[in-house]
């Protein structure tokens, strides 16, 4: 009876061993090439929509549909940044709302009914306050899917003292990067 070892043979597993090497290669290449901002946006987004599983999200491009149609009704615009991020730009008729607001706070006198669209600089203080707001009863609320960094990114309308501009506070320098350079404002220290 012969016996035979389920490892193939010193010489065959070269050929194996050098293919994965050359698809590890290929794909750390492609990763630089395409850059490591689009998968840090796909690994922020899954982990968002993970972390807050209630949220109804809205893209970009919706929004600035939405936002362009006078048939509809437009939505309650809900920046939940810092004063010193707001300063720098926010989308055109938004309101501010102190991140950690109550709800009294953030929409006083607001119809539960009314379309309310959420968003801050990435989306995490946004979904948190979109969760609260649904809690609470509010019907029609969404968050911005990657929120006003994403809206910067794609070159869409900003202000500051009502005028155009094209960059936004970055945060921090860590979630800065997911913003292009042309849409990064400098960081105060």
């Amino acid at each position: 009876m012969e016996i035979i070892s389920p490892i193939p043979p010193r010489g065959s597993r070269v050929p194996n061993a050098r293919l994965g090497l050359l698809i590890t290669g290929l794909i750390v290449a492609a990763v630089a090439l395409l850059g490591m901002r689009s998968i840090d946006w796909f690994l922020l987004k899954q982990s968002l929509r993970h972390r807050f599983p209630k949220v109804e999200w809205i893209t970009t491009a919706q929004l600035a549909d939405w936002l362009l149609d006078k048939q509809r009704e437009p939505p309650v615009l809900l920046d939940v940044r810092t004063e010193d991020e707001w300063v720098v730009s926010h989308l055109p008729d938004a309101q501010r709302v102190e991140p950690n607001a109550s709800i009294e706070q953030a929409i006083p006198g607001v119809a539960k009914a009314t379309p309310i669209v959420t968003y801050c600089a990435v989306g995490y203080r946004s979904a948190t306050l979109a969760t609260q707001l649904r809690e609470a009863g509010f019907s029609k609320v969404q968050n911005l899917e990657g929120s006003i960094f994403q809206w910067a990114n794609e070159h869409r309308p900003l202000v500051r003292d009502g005028q155009p501009v094209t960059t936004v506070h970055p945060y921090s320098s860590l979630w800065g990067r997911l913003l292009n350079d042309d849409a990064r404002a400098p960081l105060k220290k």
